[in-house]
């Protein structure tokens, strides 16, 4: 298991972001040499766990919970053959592009050693939004990336240090659970019955995940 690119962003004025700025960082490109990655802060006011990486909507991206984002080289692969294009590492806006490793099939708190120091923490999936498609530019992209769910990986930052491409990647540690960042995707967008057994996860899901679990159980019981 390695890390085949680390990818960051620069803002872009797009016409199809929701940002009411008008500005985007998910057009993220390869880049060489190490970067430096550490826990960004409180969602709404941190952006991106990765350094020089523009995180330009806060409302919805960036802070501890979503400090980095992680997409299988595999599952780019097979979006290639799906859509009949080349992806290239970056493609979905994710800041790693891994190789050998089953990112949608991790488990929440799943944890990761990526180089000599740095240690990252599954925290759930990636939710589709319209700025996603419009960068793609797949007419139905939010539906068919929802119905596939190889939704990757979105991490916190448990150890920093600095990581570049070409780095190992070992899992350091398996929770003692079922709840993988895809089941997490799923119960929060198409299955919500599923959200009940989120909780087997409870202390490393994403703190908005957490709370939609709980809103759920209070209304519907479990």
């Amino acid at each position: 298991m390695r890390l085949l690119s680390v990818n960051l962003g620069r803002p872009k004025s797009v016409p199809y972001t929701d940002n009411p700025q008008g500005v985007t960082g998910i057009d993220k490109r390869p880049v060489e040499g190490p970067v430096r990655v550490a826990a960004p802060g409180p969602k709404g006011v941190a952006g991106s766990g990765l350094a020089g990486d523009a995180v330009c909507d806060l409302r919805h991206h960036g802070g501890d919970d979503q400090a980095v984002y992680a997409v299988a080289r595999e599952d780019l692969d097979d979006w290639e053959r799906e859509l009949g294009r080349t992806l290239g590492h970056g493609a979905f806006g994710e800041n790693l592009t891994t190789e050998g490793l089953d990112v949608s099939g991790a488990r929440i708190g799943e944890r990761w050693r990526i180089g000599p120091t740095v240690v990252l923490e599954v925290t759930g999936g990636r939710i589709p939004c319209r700025t996603f498609q419009g960068h793609l530019g797949e007419k139905g992209w939010v539906r068919r990336f929802t119905q596939k769910a190889a939704t990757g990986a979105y991490l916190r930052v448990i150890e920093p240090g600095e990581i570049r491409a070409g780095d190992a990647i070992e899992i350091v540690h398996v929770p003692d659970h079922e709840v993988t960042a895809r089941m997490e995707f799923q119960a929060t967008t198409t299955h919500r019955e599923l959200l009940p057994r989120l909780l087997e996860a409870e202390d490393a899901l994403h703190s908005e995940t957490r709370a939609a679990v709980h809103k759920y159980l209070a209304k519907y019981g479990g």
